[in-house]
C-alpha cells in the first residue's frame, strides 16, 4: 500500500472556472444534502400515522428499508465509482432520491413504500461516497481511515440528529410534506450545480460492470428485510403464535443458506465465505449488536418517559436532538485527536466507548422518576450519543485489516448492514419484548392489590388509580430492564478490560483509487479468463 506516491488534493471532474478552494465544500455541503435526505423521516413517524392510516411499523419498516439499501452498496461501491463519471453518478443519484421522495410523501401502499425507500438508500450511498472519495485527501492527505472514518461519522451522524429535528420542525409549523418538498428544492439546486460545475471525465480507469454477482445482492437484500420484518412487526403480530412472523422466519433461514451455498461454488460472490471468515469480522458484528442491545432503551424507555409519563410534546422531545449532536460531534472530535492522531489502542477506544454506554444506562438507572427534570436528561443522552460515535468510528477502522479492495468492502457492507439497520431493529425487538413480559407481570401485582380496595372506591377514583398502576408498572419495568443492562455492559467491560492487545491504527493507510482500479482490473481479467475457461467448446462439423 505505501509503494505508491500519495497525490497533491484536486478535483479534476469540476471546470477550471470553479475557485480551487470552493470546490471541495461544494462536495460537503452536497453531502449534507444528500444525507439529510430519505425515503421517510422516522422521527414523524407520528405525524405520517395520523395522516396516512399506516402503523407505526410500517414507517419504520421503509425507514430501515432505507439503511438496508445503503449497506447494499459498500461491496460495489470501487465497481461503480470506476464505471460511471462523477457527473453522470451524481445527476442519476439526485434524480433518483427526488423521485423517492415524491412517491414516499403520496402513496399508502406500504410494499411500494419500502422498495422505494430501499432503492433511495442504495443511491444516497452511492452520491455519498462519489462526493467524499473526491475530497479525500483535501481532509487527510496521507489517506488515513481513522482520519477520514472520524469526518464521515461526523458529517453522517450530525445529519441524522438534524433531520430529526427538522422533520418535527416541518409537521410542527405546517405538515411532514413540508420536509420532503424542502429536500426535493435543495436537490434540484444540486443537481443543477452538477450540470454547471462539472465536466464529464472519469476519476478513475474505467472499468465495465462485469462479473458482480448481483442474484446475491439481492439475495442478501431479500434476506436482510426478512430480518426486518421478523424484528419489526413481532410484536404486532404476536411472534411466532401467528402466521406472519414463522413465514418470514422460514424465508429468512431459506435466503440465508442460499447465501452461503452459493457462495460455497460460485468463484465470487457478493460476499465471499472467505470474507465471513475473518476473525476482525464476526468480533465487530458482535460488538455492535451489544452495543445496540445496551443503546435499545433511547428508543423505547425515553420516548415511553418523556410523552407518556412526562408529559412532554414533539418539540420537546426533538431538542433533546442538539444534545446528541453535541455528542456527536465531541465524539468524533475526541476519536480524531486521541485514535486517528495519537494512535490509542483499539483496546483502550472501545472500553471507553462501552464506559460511557453503562454510564448512560446507569444514570437512567438511578435518576429514572415521575418529576425527573428536563436538565437531567441532557447528560445521559450527550453520554450516549459520545461512546456510540467513538465505538462506530473504532469497529468500522478495525475493518481495514482486511485485504483491500474486495474483502474490505465485503466487510464493510457487512458492518453496515447490522451497525446500521440490523443492529438497531434486533436491539429494539429483544428489550421492547423484556419490556411488554415485566410490565405485564408488575401489572399484575400492583393492580392486585386495587382490586382488594376496590369496592370502597367511586368509579372515576379507580380509574385514576388503575392509570397510576400502569405508569407504575412501566417505571418498575424500566429500571428492572436497566439494572440487566447494567450487568451485560459491566460484562462487556470486564472483557474487554481482561483481553490485553495493543494493536494501534497505524496501518490503515487506504490505497490509491489508482493502485484499487489496477486490483479491480487483474480480478475482473480474472473472472473473463475463467468464464471463458468453464464455456463449453463447439466445433463446426
Amino acid at each position: 500500500m505505501g509503494g505508491h506516491p500519495i497525490q497533491p488534493f484536486s478535483v479534476p471532474q469540476m471546470k477550471d472556472w470553479v475557485p480551487e478552494k470552493l470546490r471541495p465544500w461544494i462536495f460537503v455541503v452536497m453531502v449534507i444534502i444528500v444525507q439529510l435526505s430519505g425515503g421517510v423521516y422516522m422521527s414523524a413517524a407520528g405525524e405520517m400515522v395520523g395522516s396516512t392510516a399506516l402503523m407505526q411499523e410500517d414507517i419504520m419498516m421503509a425507514g430501515y428499508a432505507s439503511l438496508v439499501g445503503m449497506a447494499l452498496f459498500f461491496p460495489i461501491m470501487f465497481r461503480l465509482r470506476s464505471a460511471v463519471r462523477p457527473k453522470t453518478a451524481l445527476s442519476t443519484c439526485f434524480a433518483v432520491i427526488i423521485a423517492a421522495n415524491v412517491v414516499a410523501m403520496h402513496t399508502t401502499n406500504v410494499p411500494l413504500m419500502v422498495g422505494v425507500c430501499l432503492v433511495a438508500g442504495f443511491f444516497r450511498m452511492w452520491a455519498t461516497l462519489e462526493c467524499n472519495s473526491s475530497i479525500q485527501l483535501w481532509i487527510t492527505p496521507t489517506r488515513d481511515l481513522s482520519v477520514f472514518f472520524s469526518y464521515v461519522y461526523l458529517l453522517v451522524n450530525s445529519c441524522i440528529q438534524l433531520s430529526g429535528i427538522a422533520s418535527i420542525a416541518f409537521a410542527e409549523w405546517a405538515s411532514w410534506h413540508y420536509m420532503h418538498w424542502c429536500i426535493i428544492v435543495l436537490l434540484l439546486a444540486m443537481w443543477v450545480v452538477v450540470l454547471v460545475l462539472f465536466k464529464g471525465c472519469a476519476v478513475m480507469p474505467r472499468l465495465p460492470l462485469l462479473g458482480i454477482d448481483w442474484i446475491g445482492m439481492l439475495i442478501w437484500g431479500f434476506w436482510a428485510m426478512c430480518i426486518l420484518f421478523i424484528c419489526n412487526y413481532g410484536e404486532h403480530y404476536d411472534w411466532w403464535q401467528g402466521d406472519e412472523i414463522p413465514i418470514a422466519t422460514l424465508f429468512a433461514v431459506v435466503a440465508l443458506v442460499m447465501n452461503i451455498l452459493r457462495a460455497s461454488f460460485i468463484r465470487h460472490p457478493y460476499v465471499s465465505l472467505k470474507t465471513l471468515s475473518f476473525k476482525v469480522l464476526p468480533i465487530v458484528i458482535g460488538i455492535t449488536i451489544v452495543a445496540d442491545i445496551l443503546l435499545a432503551p433511547s428508543h423505547i424507555f425515553e420516548h415511553a418517559l418523556m410523552e407518556g409519563i412526562l408529559g412532554y410534546d414533539a418539540l420537546n422531545m426533538i431538542s433533546l436532538n442538539w444534545v446528541a449532536l453535541a455528542g456527536s460531534i465531541t465524539g468524533a472530535g475526541f476519536t480524531w485527536l486521541t485514535f486517528a492522531r495519537r494512535k490509542w489502542t483499539y483496546q483502550r477506544m472501545m472500553v471507553i466507548a462501552f464506559s460511557l454506554l453503562v454510564t448512560y444506562v446507569a444514570y437512567f438507572y438511578f435518576a429514572i422518576d415521575y418529576n425527573i427534570p428536563y436538565e437531567m436528561l441532557m447528560f445521559p443522552i450527550f453520554v450516549r450519543s459520545m461512546g456510540y460515535t467513538i465505538l462506530s468510528i473504532v469497529l468500522l477502522t478495525s475493518l481495514t485489516r482486511l485485504p483491500f479492495p474486495t474483502h474490505f468492502t465485503e466487510g464493510v457492507g457487512t458492518l453496515n448492514m447490522f451497525s446500521a439497520a440490523l443492529a438497531a431493529v434486533i436491539g429494539t425487538a429483544v428489550v421492547g419484548r423484556v419490556l411488554n413480559v415485566v410490565m405485564a407481570r408488575n401489572g399484575m401485582l400492583l393492580g392486585s392489590e386495587v382490586v382488594a380496595v376496590s369496592y370502597s372506591m367511586e368509579h372515576i377514583q379507580l380509574g385514576q388509580m388503575y392509570g397510576a398502576v400502569q405508569i407504575q408498572a412501566l417505571l418498575e419495568a424500566m429500571k428492572e430492564i436497566y439494572g440487566w443492562l447494567i450487568v451485560v455492559g459491566v460484562g462487556c467491560l470486564i472483557a474487554l478490560s481482561l483481553r490485553m492487545s495493543d494493536i494501534r491504527p497505524t496501518k490503515v493507510i487506504q490505497p490509491t483509487f489508482h493502485r484499487i482500479s489496477l486490483l479491480m482490473r487483474r480480478e475482473l481479467l480474472a473472472r473473463l479468463r475463467y468464464r471463458r475457461h468453464k464455456r463449453p467448446i463447439t466445433t463446426r462439423e
